[in-house]
């Protein structure tokens, strides 16, 4: 099972969207995954503990430590964008 968090500056608005988007497309594509949301501050010092953080692309910069640990950073660029989300999934978390 994959551990993914998402994150956004306060853990509130955009997290749980995004959060609620990546359950769904995870869902869709047949991959069991556990998804927590939070803030940046907060998913910053937790983020070595997930396979996966999703964020915007304004934020990655955040998370070098973690990426060089192996984590999957994912900056979008649309936070609303389920194709933009399902094409980073595929592309950068499913491997064929």
């Amino acid at each position: 099972m994959l551990k993914v968090i998402a994150a956004c500056g306060n853990g509130m608005g955009s997290s749980q969207i995004i959060k609620m988007k990546i359950e769904k497309i995870f869902r869709k594509l047949g991959v069991q995954v556990s998804i927590h949301h939070s803030s940046v501050g907060e998913a910053k010092t937790q983020a070595s503990n997930y396979d996966v953080v999703f964020c915007s692309e304004a934020l990655k910069g955040n998370f070098a430590n973690a990426e060089k640990n192996g984590t999957k950073i994912i900056g979008l660029k649309n936070l609303l964008s389920e194709q933009e989300i399902e094409e980073k999934i595929k592309e950068h978390v499913i491997q064929k």
